[in-house]
């Protein structure tokens, strides 16, 4: 599984953010890694420099071995928030999408 991480221009994702992103999502999505063959998140801060609630977000596409692209989007009060809840989006739909493959 390949993990690309991306932003916007009002914020820098550093080296050690970058690499606590790398495990955080190999962990958490290791059981699909299977059927994941790319996956690519998106940082994003939607006031820019100014504050604000849940102006935090992320965005995960996780590309899937002869599927559509599945995407899921969380914002939060800081990037590990929005990440976190934007993984637990993506579990769920990854159990759904791949549970009813696994039934036909």
């Amino acid at each position: 599984m390949t993990i690309q991480l991306n932003s916007d221009n009002n914020l820098t994702l550093h080296e050690a953010f970058r690499t606590q992103l790398n495990t955080l999502l190999n962990e958490e999505l290791s059981r699909f890694s299977g059927h994941i063959t790319r996956l690519e998140a998106h940082f994003s801060d939607e006031n820019g420099h100014k504050e604000g609630q849940n102006d935090k977000l992320c965005k995960l596409e996780a590309r899937l071995e002869g599927m559509k692209p599945i995407l899921v989007s969380n914002h939060g009060n800081n990037h590990e928030l929005a990440v976190k809840g934007a993984i637990n989006k993506l579990k769920t739909t990854l159990d759904s999408t791949l549970g009813r493959l696994s039934n036909h």
